[in-house]
């Protein structure tokens, strides 16, 4: 019997944790298929039951050091692995203090006591302390790695952990305490900046899943009771008060509102609903109380689907391997191969010094010593990283930073990303003898009584006119269509072009005009009085400043394609990106429809991006090659579901971003290219005898200073280089 279940291992945080997994797993009877999400620290194990019990697997897996417990509740994702990350802040910590200290007391204090205390006899205790400092800071450095590295021998797949132990053996075994320690430590530092990043990742999710409502009212003849959204079954009758987010799917049986879907659609204008609409668990009600009916179980409401997709898209990214580890694999059992073969073929076949052919054996391990290597391309990452942190970029890793450097398409979210996501009065077209201030005036004292964003538009722009606003008398609310009331006496009517048309009061010619704007992506707010149309005020979400430029620049960066994304209507959609020079758009989009629109553009572009600002950008942002949200203006899922964040909101930071980002990928080449070429170099020096013990130590710090020195070059903020 074929059973899949869902195992979380509480040590999950890398590619290492899983090439363990599979490799004690795959081959074990019963089981057929295996699947890990690093994001939420799970495995799932398709297996066959009559030959294997949930049981055993976590044995398995308890076997080589790792922690699993079946089951479907999700842990903590905040709290998850907290061990694991304060227990390598503090071995960091320790390592560094202790490097420090043994330098310290090897260049001064032993020094400075021999010279002033050399009669005495417990002087000879001090030259000690520096051993045993590096020795501790090496201990503690390597704690979460010998583990690994031991576990990498087993299987017979050397790894960067193997690498690191290595290192640090050869460089002890020659008598180099300090830059055996030094590698341990530098090593220690990088994988905490890893684990970091998957917490950071951890934490989107979390956040994703608060966005729901955990408890609904239930209405059971006249009686109201709180239940559980969980709980929920089909057909329930629920009660949402205005302001209220709404708890679950459903469909409005009693009252009309406007809802506000933004964090789920996009849309950037609150939705008119009535009976007979679905809304959608996470929109919000603003204004009037409904009473709905449950369509959809909490497991499958759009919102359910919107975090599936995101712990989906983060799943298919950590099945990547890093090309460094896939290099370490190859470059760790070649180097000790090559070691062990200058220790003992000369002396065994051709009758050679044992001790003359052992000394170069450890000089290639000493030039084998992976350090200006695995130096190269962090300190060019973190020097890029900060840059751009400076520059207002924050990005949240060197793989999207190499990322952000091969970028062909990028997809942008429209409202709130490319437009500025509020409404403006574009047009107010007068057909009546009144003046342009007399109809705002008359207009926006109607508006300030309400809270639609359209209404708010002609506020603001009557008080950009300074235009002295007056109170509405009989003031009237018909909710969903518009407003009445008396000004000096006289009463007026403001709403949309569907209660102008139900008030019939719409000449040809106002028609005609209403429909010419409506094609051209407005939204029509009508004023009139008792017999006639006053005007028409038209209002429209605008581009953001500056974004013609933008998009211009990122073409001549050899962007081949920018597209839009939108839960706008066609007509909207259309206008903007014709008036953006956009070459081509999508929209009424839902999340879901959004994420098959950026799977289809990656079958034809290797590496798509996806720039938003929204809680609905989120399974976007994750599904893309490299997401980048709006830092300010953005939601706090769509900044930790990103890869990359715009923290100032200034697209024009996109051009830059490529330009440096393609100019550290440069950096890095660089400094490996550099790094192998010198141990090429003094590989050869060694196997001819040519150089020394203290010749390749110094070729080993000198090319890691040389990559470090190169990759500082990028912390030029204005990004020459």
């Amino acid at each position: 019997m074929l059973k899949k279940d869902v195992f979380f291992v509480k040590e999950l945080d890398c590619q290492d944790e899983i090439a363990l997994l599979k490799k004690v797993l795959e081959s074990k009877k019963g089981i057929l298929n295996l699947s890990f999400d690093v994001i939420s620290a799970k495995m799932i194990v398709e297996y066959e039951r009559n030959k294997i019990s949930p049981a055993q697997i976590i044995q398995y897996v308890k076997g080589v050091g790792l922690h699993a417990r079946l089951g479907t509740k999700k842990p903590d994702l905040e709290k998850i692995s907290a061990w694991s990350k304060s227990g390598r802040m503090i071995m960091v910590i320790l390592s560094g203090i202790f490097i420090v200290a043994g330098f310290l007391t090897d260049h001064f204090l032993v020094k400075e006591t021999i010279r002033e205390f050399h009669q005495r006899h417990y002087v000879k205790i001090f030259p000690y302390i520096p051993f045993l400092c590096y020795g501790i800071s090496m201990l503690t450095g390597l704690w979460f790695v010998v583990p690994k590295a031991f576990h990498s021998i087993k299987r017979v797949r050397g790894d960067m952990n193997l690498l690191m132990f290595i290192a640090v053996l050869g460089a002890l075994f020659i008598g180099q305490w300090f830059e055996a320690a030094s590698v341990a430590f530098l090593f220690s530092l990088a994988l905490v900046l890893e684990h970091r990043t998957i917490q950071k990742a951890r934490g989107a999710i979390a956040k994703l899943l608060n966005l729901g409502v955990k408890n609904a009212r239930v209405l059971t003849g006249d009686q109201e009771k709180i239940v559980e959204v969980d709980n929920l079954k089909l057909g329930d009758k629920i009660l949402i008060k205005p302001g209220e987010k709404i708890p679950i799917d459903s469909i409005i049986t009693e009252g009309d509102t406007v809802v506000n879907q933004a964090p789920i659609t996009g849309e950037s204008m609150p939705v008119e609903k009535t009976v007979g609409d679905e809304i959608y668990a996470g929109t919000v009600n603003l204004q009037k109380a409904l009473v709905c009916e449950v369509s959809k179980l909490s497991q499958e409401t759009l919102l359910a689907k919107m975090i599936y997709l995101v712990e989906e898209a983060h799943m298919k990214k950590a099945s990547s391997e890093k090309w460094i580890e896939k290099f370490a694999g190859i470059y760790t059992p070649v180097m000790i191969l090559v070691a062990l073969t200058i220790a003992l073929v000369p002396p065994l076949f051709f009758h050679e010094h044992w001790l003359v052919w052992i000394y170069r054996a450890l000089v290639v391990l000493v030039i084998a010593c992976p350090c200006a290597l695995v130096i190269s391309t962090p300190v060019t990452i973190v020097s890029a990283l900060t840059a751009s942190a400076r520059n207002g970029v924050l990005i949240k890793g060197g793989t999207y930073l190499e990322i952000a450097a091969k970028l062909e398409a990028i997809a942008f979210d429209k409202t709130g990303t490319l437009t500025k996501g509020e409404p403006t009065l574009a047009q107010l077209i007068s057909t009546s003898d009144l003046k342009e201030d007399d109809l705002l005036l008359i207009a926006a004292s109607l508006e300030q009584n309400s809270s639609h964003p359209l209404a708010s538009a002609i506020v603001s722009r009557a008080k950009e006119r300074q235009i002295s606003l007056t109170k509405a008398d009989s003031f009237v609310e018909h909710y969903g269509k518009g407003a009445e009331g008396k000004i000096n006496n006289v009463k007026y009517y403001i709403g949309s072009h569907k209660f102008l048309h139900e008030r019939k009061l719409e000449s040809l010619t106002v028609h005609k005009e209403a429909e010419r704007l409506e094609k051209q992506g407005f939204s029509i707010v009508a004023l009139t009085d008792e017999t006639k149309v006053l005007a028409l005020f038209a209002l429209a979400d605008t581009p953001r400043d500056h974004i013609q430029p933008v998009l211009r620049k990122l073409k001549r960066r050899g962007i081949d394609k920018l597209i839009m994304l939108t839960g706008d209507n066609t007509t909207s959609a259309e206008t903007i990106a014709n008036n953006l020079g956009i070459d081509e758009f999508f929209s009424e989009l839902l999340p879901e429809a959004k994420v098959h629109t950026i799977e289809k553009l990656q079958e034809t572009y290797s590496y798509v991006a996806m720039v938003g600002d929204g809680i609905n950008d989120a399974p976007a942002l994750a599904t893309a090659s490299l997401g980048i949200a709006m830092g300010t203006i953005g939601s706090d899922i769509a900044r930790e579901t990103a890869d990359i964040a715009l923290m100032t909101d200034d697209l024009s930071k996109l051009p830059w971003l490529i330009y440096h980002a393609r100019k550290a990928l440069k950096v890095i080449k660089q400094n490996v290219a550099f790094s192998l070429v010198v141990k090429v170099i003094f590989l050869t020096l060694a196997l001819f005898g040519l150089s020394s013990l203290w010749m390749a130590i110094a070729a080993d710090t000198g090319a890691a200073l040389l990559v470090v020195f190169n990759a500082l070059r990028l912390l030029n903020k204005n990004g020459k280089v």
